[in-house]
């Protein structure tokens, strides 16, 4: 059963970038209440998706240059790396079958 992992600045490009699974990303902040609500249905993805998908979290607040290399301006927000390239982008918090919708193609 796979877990959410957690990145940061010295393991983000090896984790995400060199993956052989796509990687879907979340960037989150603790004081962002819809980020800690998506939690546990990146979670329940995660367990569900074990080994056609990695979920990594990256706290905007701790590791801003990277934040800052994918331009995120507003949080909760994920990007799906497939091959070290950005290949969905998903925006805000939404429900489970919507993330799974926007993922439909990836995994």
């Amino acid at each position: 059963m796979s877990e959410v992992i957690t990145v940061d600045t010295q393991t983000f490009d090896e984790v995400v970038l060199q993956s052989e699974v796509p990687v879907l990303v979340d960037f989150w902040a603790a004081w962002c209440g819809p980020c800690r609500a998506i939690a546990p249905v990146l979670d329940q993805i995660s367990a569900e998706q074990d080994g056609k998908l990695l979920i990594a979290k990256l706290n905007v607040d701790e590791n801003p240059d990277i934040a800052s290399r994918y331009n995120i301006s507003s949080i909760p927000a994920m990007k799906v790396f497939d091959k070290g390239e950005i290949v969905r982008e998903i925006i805000g918090a939404m429900p489970k079958p919507q993330i799974e919708q926007r993922l439909e193609g990836i995994i």
